[in-house]
């Protein structure tokens, strides 16, 4: 059985993501602005795509998340693996100059929340290895 208060922690989770996704879809030379990144048209194009899948991860997680637990377990593992990805990759652009350093919360944030994903699923029921 989950902790419902962690569930409750990840609805939050996916709701953000999912605002934060569309902000960067429509507005992603503010977006870019806040973390520090450069800002042209191929930036803002390509940050864009990626406010798209953060609205599709954070919509998944949360349409997931309210499905019995036995129908989480695959789809809230994408989920988790997407905001490792999204730490790594914010941290990487860190690291090579391309964000500044409120990227790093962004990074801090994605990473917490695949944590906390991972551990929401060790307690599914039908789990996969």
């Amino acid at each position: 059985m989950t902790s419902p208060r962690l569930r409750l922690v990840l609805l939050i989770i996916a709701v953000l993501t999912l605002i934060s996704g569309v902000t960067q879809m429509l507005l992603p030379a503010v977006v870019l602005h806040l973390v520090g990144g450069p800002d042209n048209p191929g930036a803002r194009h390509f940050f864009g795509i990626v406010g798209m899948f953060m609205v599709l991860f954070g919509g998944l997680a949360f349409q997931s998340l309210r499905a019995p637990e036995p129908q989480q377990t695959l789809p809230l593992r994408w989920a988790a693996l997407q905001k490792l990805g999204a730490s790594i990759a914010v941290g990487l652009g860190f690291l090579h100059g391309l964000f500044g350093p409120l990227a790093m919360l962004v990074a801090g944030f994605d990473l917490l929340s695949a944590v906390l994903f991972f551990a929401y699923l060790r307690h599914l029921p039908g789990r996969l290895p």
